[in-house]
């Protein structure tokens, strides 16, 4: 369809139905609930390094996914109410509730401080440390997407901002587990570099795609932060994302159980296929709660959690030779 047919087709408030509760339910995005995988390394990681410090662990996981699961529907609340003027330049968003239908601001505004309110009581009941980190998890959703800073709309910073939910995910996960401490500097930035990949990865398939059926100036009224990017930006982007990424997250594994180093290359397949699938027609990089049907992907990361498994269980006393000093000698 070409642009102007597009605008055209969404442009008209006259052809608006008024909203149902399904319609206010669907912009909390709770199908979105898959992304939230992302706490389960953070469980994974505060079993191994510090024990369970939890007094009632049942209880600790269950109110973790509640405050994660509601804060995030909280930030996609607001996303969809404050981007429905943008979204209808874009081939699938335009499809969403809240360009489809009329919305009440009022209700809006109540849905979202009531799934904030949610979070932040079960994080609250859970513990301090998780309170903390479900208030940086709900401000996040302000600073990326309420007027005047809305970081969504200045290139680089949209990636950066978004992609911090993954390390709040971690955090949350760990707190679960212990709520006395956080996860190490080196894996909150491999986790949080590692997601500016996948932000980035999304939006160079989002650009070359809409680019090549719509133009770059449609893509531009759908997201002002695309008027900055390339084609070529967003790649060379998401290889510096990956390097630092990868940096950090070998920092961690040599400095806490440097038989994970053998991950490495399996987790170099994952950022390069997932760069792939990026760069693939249709592709389910632009909606990664999708990514559970990518055949490959799943079984990469089954492969990692294997290599994990096994890392985890047999020590390997040569791979010592990696954190000592020593030269060749001639």
């Amino acid at each position: 369809m070409p642009p102007a047919v597009l605008d055209g087709a969404m442009s008209s408030d006259a052809k608006k139905r008024r909203a149902r509760l399904a319609d206010y339910l669907a912009i909390a995005r709770l199908d979105h609930s898959t992304k939230h995988i992302f706490i389960v390394p953070g469980i994974f990681l505060a079993v191994l390094l510090r024990g369970v410090h939890s007094s009632n662990l049942v209880l600790s996981v269950a109110l973790g996914f509640v405050a994660a699961i509601a804060i995030a529907s909280a930030n996609y609340v607001i996303n969809e109410w404050l981007d429905r003027e943008s979204d209808r330049h874009h081939p699938t968003k335009s499809q969403r509730s809240a360009v489809q239908t009329e919305l009440n601001g009022t209700i809006v505004w109540l849905e979202w401080a009531v799934f904030v309110a949610v979070g932040l009581g079960a994080a609250a009941v859970a513990s301090k440390t998780m309170l903390l980190v479900a208030i940086i998890f709900a401000l996040q959703g302000i600073f990326y997407n309420v007027p005047p800073l809305r970081l969504k709309d200045h290139a680089y910073f949209d990636v950066i901002s978004e992609s911090i939910n993954n390390p709040l995910r971690l955090m949350i996960g760990w707190t679960m587990i212990d709520p006395t401490t956080l996860p190490p500097s080196s894996v909150i930035l491999a986790y949080w570099l590692g997601g500016a990949f996948l932000m980035a990865a999304k939006r160079l398939s989002e650009y070359r795609e809409i680019v090549a059926s719509h133009g770059k100036s449609q893509l531009s009224l759908y997201r002002r932060s695309f008027a900055a990017y390339t084609s070529e930006s967003l790649t060379i982007s998401c290889f510096v994302y990956t390097l630092l990424s990868s940096f950090f997250l070998a920092i961690f594994l040599i400095k806490y159980r440097v038989e994970y180093i053998i991950a490495l290359p399996v987790i170099t397949a994952l950022f390069a296929y997932y760069l792939f699938l990026s760069m693939a027609a249709g592709s389910a990089a632009q909606k990664p709660e999708k990514l559970y049907r990518e055949r490959g992907l799943i079984l990469l990361v089954v492969l990692l959690v294997v290599v994990f498994v096994v890392t985890t269980l047999v020590d390997i006393p040569a791979l010592a030779l990696l954190t000592d000093q020593r030269f060749i000698s001639l």
